[in-house]
């Protein structure tokens, strides 16, 4: 397994069952992504994209196929495993930022590392120094309900970036944001992918967004294509 390589699934497939109706989503979907590549997956509602991104994160198991990151296979491990491999390999960022809202913004962004047993001390030194990253060091005591969306948005960019993953994992991160505000997300994902080499992987109907990563691909009726080689 080449070590330049973050995130890769081999002939992945994935077929939700209701009763007798056998319904494929995925179909023997190969690629991967090199440490430090921005990737973005854009396709129509519903083509499966949230799906995958739960397949590469080890948040569902796929019907065939194998997921690698950082060259653990996911799919032969248990629950466990899978869940310490997340906190050491991937954040991930969703549309609904999923932020503890009893708990402000420094808290939240220290939840991985505390997750991992780092020193509280630690924790908040370095959760600290992530949301300066991210432009929110004077509203790290400020509670999420007081943080407008596109703050809040910058808070999980925040925990997810605070393992150092090898690779983020995020799904329709602007959906929820006016366009001046994705445009500054955008641009700040830029920003921290060039400063830390962190791999991104965006979902996103976001064609801006979309055009800003290095690679663009189209998932269509289940298969993933290179956009740029159409």
């Amino acid at each position: 397994m080449n070590d330049e390589v973050a995130v890769r699934c081999s002939n992945l497939t994935k077929t939700f069952t209701e009763g007798h109706l056998h319904i494929p989503v995925l179909r023997d979907v190969n690629f991967s992504v090199s440490l430090g590549e921005r990737v973005a997956i854009v396709g129509a509602s519903g083509a499966g994209k949230s799906t995958l991104l739960q397949l590469l994160g080890g948040l569902d198991s796929p019907s065939s196929g194998d997921v690698f990151i950082a060259g653990h296979n996911v799919v032969t491990l248990t629950e466990t495993a899978k869940a310490r491999l997340r906190n050491r390999y991937l954040g991930f960022v969703y549309q609904f930022h999923h932020l503890l809202p009893e708990f402000n913004a420094l808290e939240n962004v220290c939840i991985p590392l505390l997750i991992r047993r780092t020193p509280p001390a630690i924790a908040k030194e370095k959760a600290l120094e992530y949301l300066k990253k991210v432009g929110l060091e004077e509203r790290q005591q400020h509670r999420i309900g007081e943080l407008s969306g596109g703050e809040r948005q910058r808070v999980a960019i925040a925990r997810a970036l605070v393992t150092e993953p090898h690779c983020v994992l995020a799904d329709e991160l602007t959906g929820n944001l006016d366009q001046t505000t994705a445009e500054h997300i955008g641009d700040l994902i830029l920003q921290l992918n060039q400063q830390l080499k962190t791999s991104f992987v965006i979902v996103t109907h976001n064609r801006s967004l979309a055009e800003k990563m290095d690679r663009i691909l189209i998932l269509e009726k289940g298969s993933l294509h290179d956009l740029n080689s159409e």
